[in-house]
């Protein structure tokens, strides 16, 4: 039986040790860029042992695609759970709400979007796929949307899946604009473009 140390579990250390290797890729990544990094670096940064590392990963490019994964995943939580508060409301105040809500999760650590739409770029089909994965989710997330839009009368009744497609693209375009600015531009202005790119393809006349 694996015994305590410190009162800690081993199922805690090892938890806490993974989100150290996390973290510590993290900012790894977005300074030095994925190809360049070193895992011995990592583990440096993340005080573990090259050992440890291999306990919870495959390689680095398995702690990436972790990475993605949860970015996306923490914005389309913080998405999700604003749904409640835009319940009955209009179809433009629901989706800049909801717009709003996805950029502010992202951009909060500009580390985020660096990761996301520049150093996961291009690096393995595996990583290529999940990432496709990921783009017909925000698009289904989109195009739910802009139905639901259309059955309140708020926008025509047609096919959004393209448009929908077509927004996650112009999002990744900013977005990857935006951390590449140091200072990077204001939040607020890339927020109203793709607020006002989103409600122009939702709501034009078919």
């Amino acid at each position: 039986m694996a015994r305590n140390y410190g009162g800690v579990t081993p199922e805690r250390r090892r938890a806490e040790r993974r989100e150290r290797l996390l973290t510590a890729a993290l900012e790894l990544f977005t300074s030095t860029g994925f190809r360049q990094a070193k895992i011995a670096d990592l583990c440096t940064r993340a005080g573990v042992s090259t050992r440890n590392f291999y306990e919870e990963f495959g390689g680095k490019e398995e702690v990436l695609r972790t990475l993605h994964d949860h970015i996306n995943s923490l914005a389309m939580t913080h998405v999700t759970a604003a749904l409640d508060r835009v319940e009955g409301v209009d179809a433009v105040e629901r989706i800049s709400t909801l717009l709003d809500v996805f950029v502010a999760t992202v951009t909060a650590d500009p580390r985020m979007p660096r990761l996301n739409y520049v150093e996961a770029v291009g690096v393995s089909a595996e990583l290529e796929v999940q990432h496709q994965v990921w783009v017909d989710r925000w698009a289904t997330f989109i195009e739910q949307e802009a139905l639901r839009a259309a059955r309140d009368g708020a926008a025509p009744r047609r096919d959004y899946r393209l448009t929908a497609i077509a927004l996650v693209g112009a999002a990744t375009g900013l977005l990857r604009e935006w951390q590449a600015h140091d200072p990077p531009l204001p939040v607020a202005d890339v927020s109203a473009e793709l607020r006002a790119m989103m409600l122009s393809a939702i709501l034009r006349p078919a």
